[in-house]
């Protein structure tokens, strides 16, 4: 018997008091316990705030109102299984066919062994949804991507996470680009009781605004040009799941309204339909933009912004945490790994310095850089002067972009270097095809330093190609081969003036 008081209760839906104290008297011989809501507003509470074994269904103020409840338990999302009870028995065909999850059917006055044999199919069904579930959402959990660090910063915002994902509430997530607001987005849906169900990402800032009703509530054929078939929206592929709105910032007035209008009747109609559709979807949405700065713009709907605006989540920038970095370039490092796209280590003096840096384009950026020196350095060890210039301090200066003898010599030190290459000379000679003189090396016995006679190479053919042009950098940069940003960044680095 204590093994049974453990099961979920059992949830009766009755208006009439009376059979719910015979019902609980039963249930709580057979092991179970009973929660009666006599009306649709306690019953909405009770389907919020509790797990159940089944539901009975008693007459309940007519066929309209039975098939209100049974509309309302599918809206939910949940598995529940359905038991009718002491309606006439030609409701259970009827509703079987339009209701998924309705089991059985009792009649008053209850006897012991149908009503036993009805619960313990219910509870078989309810305990394989549970492990298929959980099953399910550990993977999803095990494989969803998570926010790195340990700052005070990125712990609030994990509890965060936990505090508002097993509710329905809707969530904005606020913070620059490159933060993680879509992992934010992820991890909630992965904890959430909705994580059986799909998780559909739509950037509403990636997508023209005339097509993006027919991308959230999908088209009906022959609906407007170039609709050949009718073809299903996100809000449908969301169904009992979340969609993530990212860039909601972005969404046209117009677009705005129609949204407003789905999250507030939990209907929708595809473009070329007039047939309502309900909407059982979490709403998740994400903004880079200060949405309060653009209802006063006129940008924004106000009323929106509050719908959206539940439960609010804002991600600090990763300069507002600098101490994370050194856990962020580990994390980017194991990812490589695990997807067998290479790996690299950084010295510690190369973590010191791009942990004061302020990283403009926050994660998103930190992750590029360690792909990148990835590529540059595979299974190699990067130290500081191995950095792109940007990310060093001051006061080191940058190894020179056009060559780094380490890549193809093998060498750990300026003097290393020195020894592997020996020593050269220079002298010119004239190239056919641009009438630019080149500095050839060649070696000697006296010697001269390798990286100084690259980088005044380097100084002299620019400089040779803004005197051809007319000091025209697009021009110089065409002629030298390479893009005009690439050339402005040189001309800052030598201090060439154009």
């Amino acid at each position: 018997m204590s093994e049974n008081n453990l099961l979920p209760p059992v949830l009766l839906v009755e208006d009439n008091n009376q059979i719910f104290s015979e019902i609980k008297s039963l249930m709580g011989f057979i092991g179970y316990d009973a929660v009666y809501t006599p009306d649709i507003t306690s019953l909405k509470a009770a389907l919020d705030h509790g797990d159940y074994t089944a539901m009975l269904l008693g007459e309940f103020h007519g066929n309209s109102s039975q098939r209100e409840v049974l509309e309302l338990v599918a809206d939910t999302g949940r598995d529940m299984q359905i038991i009718l009870l002491n309606q006439p028995k030609e409701n259970l065909e009827k509703y079987q066919q339009i209701y998924l999850h309705v089991l059985a059917h009792l009649e008053m006055p209850l006897k012991y062994q149908p009503v036993v044999d009805a619960l313990n199919r219910a509870s078989e069904f309810h305990q394989h949804d549970l492990q298929e579930g959980s099953a399910s959402c550990k993977d999803l959990i095990a494989n969803v991507p998570k926010l790195g660090g340990s700052s005070p910063a990125i712990q609030y915002v994990r509890t965060m996470i936990e505090q508002v994902a097993k509710t329905d509430a809707s969530v904005l997530i606020l913070g620059e680009s490159g933060t993680g607001k879509e992992v934010v987005a992820r991890n909630i849906h992965a904890l959430s009781n909705r994580c059986k169900h799909n998780f559909v990402p739509v950037n509403c800032g990636a997508i023209p605004g005339d097509l993006l009703e027919s991308e959230l509530f999908g088209h009906e054929k022959g609906a407007f040009t170039g609709a050949i078939t009718t073809r299903q929206g996100r809000f449908e592929l969301a169904e009992k799941g979340t969609l993530f709105l990212d860039e909601i910032g972005d969404m046209s007035l117009p677009m705005q309204v129609k949204l407003l209008r789905v999250l507030q009747e939990r209907t929708f109609e595809r473009v070329g339909s007039n047939k309502s559709m309900s909407a059982n979807v979490r709403i998740l949405a994400a903004t880079h933009r200060n949405l309060e700065q653009n209802i006063g713009e006129g940008k924004f709907r106000e009323d929106l912004f509050y719908r959206l605006n539940v439960f609010p989540i804002e991600l600090p920038s990763l300069r507002e945490r600098l101490e994370d970095v050194p856990y962020l370039l580990q994390d980017q490092i194991e990812k490589l790994e695990q997807d067998n796209r290479g790996s690299v280590r950084l010295t510690a003096s190369a973590i010191e310095a791009l942990s004061e840096y302020k990283w403009p384009g926050n994660v998103r950026e930190l992750a590029n850089l360690v792909e990148r020196l990835s590529i540059l350095f595979p299974q190699g060890v990067v130290d500081v002067k191995d950095l792109p210039g940007k990310y060093l301090p001051t006061s080191i200066k940058p190894r020179q972009d056009s060559f780094n003898p380490s890549l193809f010599f093998g060498a750990s030190s300026d003097d290393e270097a020195d020894d592997d290459l020996a020593l050269m000379q220079t002298d010119t000679e004239i190239d056919e095809s641009s009438g630019m003189e080149i500095a050839v090396a060649q070696i000697t016995e006296d010697g001269l330093d390798l990286k100084e006679h690259l980088a005044q190479m380097e100084v002299n053919l620019i400089s040779q190609a803004l005197d051809a042009t007319g000091g025209v950098v697009a021009h110089a940069a065409k002629l030298l081969k390479m893009r005009r940003t690439t050339l402005v960044e040189k001309l800052k680095k030598y201090d060439i003036k154009s």
